[in-house]
């Protein structure tokens, strides 16, 4: 991957910075799964351990399918089936419980993107598409959905699409936040729009709407910090330099090491690597995933 397409996937995770990150991420998951994997493969660890540990994943998972058989809608045991397959890279068996979990809870958004997810995963784009849309058709400011059908979109080479969708919701906003409040983060949107740009190299569209997202919150450190590194991928680094040094002093502690990278044009660390990621919780009325794995074995 290019140094700028790093730039680029920076600035994406931090147009989500002040939002909450999904409690349930398959690729953090994934990802996680894959250096502990790694990790363990670097100590040496004995191909017996390795058997062992994938035995017990696959009793987990067999321990929440047969739970299911008997509770089909029992949620706790879902959500580990979720986990333990996603832990034994079994990415298209996570489907199935994924939209059962949707099914559940049409309230809850996060399943729906979940599920966009692991359909884009596993190559199923017009499902994945189905998903995300499903949940801005009630909800078009949900930044995940939106991210990952701009994802989707850019996948397969459709950016002016994906502009298109940005600039209708962006038109929609004024509306949708008068009826409720906050239902669409302007700036946020702004912010994609203008990697769009910035990635099909229309610089001026792009500085064009950081200024307008700067104007609208001189305090959110996020704008400037898209704008600066567009200014520095055109070469204007004493014009960038202000930028970045403002967007430092305003950004939260766990951005300021990506923004002193990104200043000095390195690859930046995403934020939170290497941290594990929160594993799903069980509904009040659920008893713990292992409770429910024990009694069905």
């Amino acid at each position: 991957m290019s140094i700028k397409r790093n730039r680029w996937l920076i600035v994406s995770v931090l147009v989500v910075a002040v939002a909450a990150f999904l409690a349930l991420s398959l690729l953090p998951i994934f990802s996680a799964t894959t250096g502990r994997r790694q990790s363990e493969n670097s100590t040496a660890q004995s191909t017996d351990t390795l058997a062992a540990q994938q035995e017990e994943l696959e009793t987990r998972a067999k321990g929440y399918e047969l739970v299911l058989q008997r509770e089909p809608d029992n949620q706790t045991a879902l959500r580990g089936l979720v986990e333990a397959r996603i832990q034994l890279q079994d990415i298209e068996g996570v489907i199935e419980p994924l939209e059962k979990l949707a099914e559940l809870n049409p309230d809850i958004p996060d399943y729906q993107v979940l599920l966009g997810q692991t359909k884009q995963r596993v190559g199923d784009l017009e499902g994945a598409a189905q998903s995300y849309r499903a949940v801005l058709t009630s909800a078009p400011g949900n930044m995940n959905a939106l991210q990952g059908l701009v994802a989707l979109l850019i996948q397969q080479e459709r950016p002016q699409a994906a502009i298109g969708l940005l600039q209708d919701t962006l038109k929609t906003a004024d509306q949708a936040n008068q009826v409720q409040a906050g239902s669409i983060d302007t700036t946020s949107v702004q912010l994609l729009l203008g990697q769009i740009y910035a990635e099909e190299s229309r610089f001026e569209d792009a500085i064009a709407i950081y200024d307008q997202a700067i104007k609208q919150d001189a305090q959110d450190f996020r704008p400037l910090l898209a704008k600066a590194l567009v200014l520095q991928e055109q070469d204007k680094k004493d014009e960038a330099k202000p930028l970045f040094d403002n967007a430092l002093a305003l950004a939260p502690d766990q951005f300021k090491d990506q923004i002193q990278q990104l200043s000095q044009g390195q690859i930046p660390t995403p934020p939170g690597a290497g941290t594990p990621p929160a594993a799903p919780q069980p509904d009040e009325s659920g008893a713990a995933p292992e409770k429910e794995a024990e009694v069905a074995q």
